[in-house]
């Protein structure tokens, strides 16, 4: 993954770029917000910060806004629990009252993800390297890029080939079920 050519051409392109950030402010951010970023957003976060609506802000955006953002992909998962009978047979029987607690007790074991950008995410650490950005919509979740690079290349840049699946090695736990279309039933 070539993060300095994208970045070169996002550039160009006109995207706004702040300097990246020390390794002191992203230990800070991960220690307020209580997730570690995986390598590749690391990468990306220390060479330069795209700066605009919709790109989280980590180091001068309003807290709540953020954790926002992180509590998103839970959220929308919650609202298929309770509104559209999204139930994962791992998760034992459907509780007749309280499937937001329950839902939530559940989804509190699957892995965070960070918000690159919109509804564009990645896993926290420790996710590998190469990881794909997922594009996470409630329970509709789909892979927007092979890995981060490739995703802001057709995010930004208008790449429009359709994404390569990614190596079976990369796969995210629960959320890359999602991906795949596996029925909550299988789950």
């Amino acid at each position: 993954m070539d993060l300095d050519a994208v970045l070169a051409r996002l550039d160009a392109a006109g995207v706004w770029l702040d300097p990246g950030l020390s390794a002191d402010e992203v230990a800070d951010v991960e220690r307020r917000f209580g997730f570690t970023f995986c390598a590749d957003h690391r990468a990306l976060l220390t060479l330069a910060v795209p700066v605009g609506d919709r790109w989280p802000d980590w180091l001068d955006e309003d807290e709540s806004s953020l954790r926002e953002q992180l509590a998103w992909p839970v959220d929308g998962v919650v609202v298929d629990v309770v509104e559209n009978d999204f139930w994962p047979a791992s998760w034992g029987p459907r509780p007749v009252d309280e499937r937001e607690s329950a839902a939530r007790t559940h989804l509190a074991a699957v892995p965070t993800m960070i918000p690159v950008y919109s509804h564009r995410y990645l896993p926290g650490a420790p996710a590998a390297p190469g990881t794909p950005v997922f594009s996470i919509y409630q329970t509709d979740v789909i892979h927007y890029g092979s890995d981060l690079a490739d995703y802001l290349e057709r995010e930004l840049l208008g790449r429009s080939s359709p994404v390569p699946l990614p190596d079976a090695t990369l796969r995210v736990p629960f959320w890359s079920d999602l991906v795949d279309g596996v029925d909550p039933a299988d789950l």
